[in-house]
């Protein structure tokens, strides 16, 4: 599924449209240039869980951020910074993944062979000013369904 997002307020309305049907050990992982969209669309799940999208930053030097204060705990990684999976490993990164809240995973490519089997892919890309191409794949059933849902809403 492809969506043009015109606008960071399309980009926000868009992640809060994904949150709405994400449950706990849901993983999301983010694809993308720099500026591409991935922390502004973090921040539209973040607002969609009820998590105040202003306190949410790409976590770039810190690896992960954890917010706990919306219906579903998010653990927001950016692996930008991190050279070889094996960084990533040292990190506990399996505890959140396989854990009570949503993984919203940036520079998802860096995981390399430890990307999860089952996954909801985006894949973001800056066309011109403001405007980002966004490319949805789902690995796995569940997140099949969810894509289903979220077309659903795009399509009223």
């Amino acid at each position: 599924m492809r969506i043009n997002s015109h606008s960071v307020k399309n980009t926000l309305h868009l992640g809060g449209l994904i949150a709405r049907e994400l449950l706990p050990g849901d993983i999301i992982c983010l694809f993308g240039d720099l500026g591409s969209g991935k922390t502004v669309l973090t921040k539209g799940i973040a607002a969609g869980l009820g998590i105040d999208e202003q306190e949410v930053n790409s976590p770039s030097f810190v690896l992960i951020r954890e917010y706990n204060q919306g219906r579903i705990p998010l653990y927001h990684f950016d692996f930008y910074r991190i050279d070889a999976a094996r960084e990533i490993s040292l990190i506990g990164y399996e505890e959140y993944f396989y854990g009570q809240g949503v993984c919203v995973v940036e520079w998802a490519q860096r995981l390399d062979g430890l990307l999860p089997p089952e996954y909801l892919k985006i894949e973001l890309a800056v066309k011109g000013g403001t405007q980002r191409s966004l490319v949805f794949s789902a690995l796995g059933q569940r997140y099949k369904k969810i894509l289903e849902k979220i077309d659903a809403h795009i399509s009223r």
